[in-house]
């Protein structure tokens, strides 16, 4: 651990004050090349993907490939992949679970979602960052509940520092970044899908929801379990993904 945890605490609550660009290169100067970031490839990645690459062209850039993405999702990854030359991993399944997934994968967003979440997400993510020192997600404050407490800097499993340059953006800081840089944008309209998952986790909203409103409708949760608690523990339990 390079830095204990009220120092931690500290430089958090001076980054409150702080861009994107500066808290990533503060992360870059201080964990290369043990550091990542992860992405979903949709439209509101854009900025965060956009930010890193002008600071550090060749950091990893993990994508859970869950199965189940859209369509769209896949191409566009690919695309983003040869215009910017980036430099992805693709997080899969572990095989251990290859007969559960054989034989209920496809029924899994409706039987059972949080299982799902959890061999198709969590458990690969948590597997990859064996032995890294700091992970980069675009996860903001503003998209749900869980994420409104969370720090720009906090410590997770195994010593691993999570950091959200981008926490205290807006949706609309976001989308405004995207037009003034002309970034390029998930097939999907926006309007319809602010926040794109998995499939069959993924619908349209209506007008006025929340951007978020469209993931997991009706399952009662609205984190996939990377960002809560979760995600520091082993295992599958049910209560870990009691989320409303």
């Amino acid at each position: 651990m390079k830095f204990t945890p009220k120092e931690i605490a500290s430089i958090s609550q001076d980054f409150e004050k702080a861009s994107p660009q500066e808290i990533i290169q503060w992360a870059v100067d201080e964990f290369c090349p043990n550091i990542v970031l992860s992405s979903s490839f949709q439209t509101q990645s854009l900025p965060l993907l956009d930010i890193v690459k002008e600071v550090q062209p060749e950091m990893r850039i993990f994508f859970l490939d869950t199965g189940m993405h859209f369509w769209d999702t896949l191409i566009f990854r690919e695309h983003l992949e040869q215009i910017w030359n980036l430099n992805i991993v693709d997080l899969r399944p572990d095989e251990k679970w290859r007969t559960v997934l054989r034989h209920f994968g496809s029924d899994l967003p409706d039987t059972d979602s949080n299982l799902c979440c959890y061999i198709r997400k969590v458990q690969p993510m948590q597997k990859a960052m064996q032995g890294l020192d700091a992970w980069i997600t675009g996860i903001r404050r503003d998209q749900t509940e869980n994420r409104a407490h969370a720090q720009i800097l906090e410590y997770k499993r195994d010593g691993l520092l999570r950091i959200a340059p981008l926490l205290n953006w807006t949706g609309e800081q976001a989308s405004n970044y995207i037009a003034e840089k002309n970034l390029p944008r998930h097939p999907l309209p926006s309007s319809l899908y602010p926040s794109v998952g998995c499939k069959p986790c993924t619908r349209a909203i209506q007008p006025h929801e929340n951007e978020r409103a469209g993931r997991w409708a009706g399952k009662g949760k609205t984190e996939c379990g990377l960002h809560t608690d979760m995600f520091n523990e082993d295992g599958f339990a049910k209560s870990d993904f009691t989320l409303k």
